[in-house]
């Protein structure tokens, strides 16, 4: 197979399995069902639009992130991410188009980690989300995601 052939594949869809909304700046996430997803990200969401709509993470990256705490995983509302996924690695997915739920996203670039997580997770927590902090994505076609939602590219 060709590099070009290896890197286009996957192995299974991922699935959605949390949904946050940060109504504004500081406020505490809201954990939800569903969220419609239109150009400026999710309704309700202090997003952004452009590359930066809806940030992702994947749920395999927050014990990993734990464990580098000497604990275990972290909540997904700690990270103050919009969707937590499994099953599917976003970094392979990075400048592809990606299905999740209704709604159609492009993996743009890397979601770093903010000054506030040596607040939320103690010291040491910015190094520990450093690599592990998610993706961003802009918005291609709006749709409606919900919990167990399918993730996977579109081809």
């Amino acid at each position: 197979m060709s590099l070009k052939n290896l890197i286009a594949g996957w192995a299974r869809p991922g699935r959605v399995k949390w949904i946050g909304l940060r109504p504004d700046r500081r406020a505490k996430l809201q954990a939800v069902e569903s969220a419609m997803i239109s150009g400026d990200g999710l309704e309700g969401d202090r997003s952004r639009a452009g590359k930066r709509a809806v940030s992702l993470i994947q749920q395999e990256h927050l014990a990993a992130i734990g464990s580098y705490l000497g604990q275990g995983p972290v909540a997904p509302e700690t990270l103050r991410r919009n969707l937590l996924v499994s099953g599917i690695n976003l970094a392979a997915l990075k400048g592809r188009e990606v299905q999740v739920g209704e709604a159609i996203l492009r993996i743009t670039v890397i979601c770093a980690p903010c000054s506030r997580m040596e607040e939320a997770l103690g010291k040491g927590g910015y190094s520990a989300v450093r690599g592990h902090g998610g993706w961003c994505a802009e918005v291609v076609q709006s749709g409606r995601v919900r919990l167990g939602d399918a993730v996977q590219p579109v081809d």
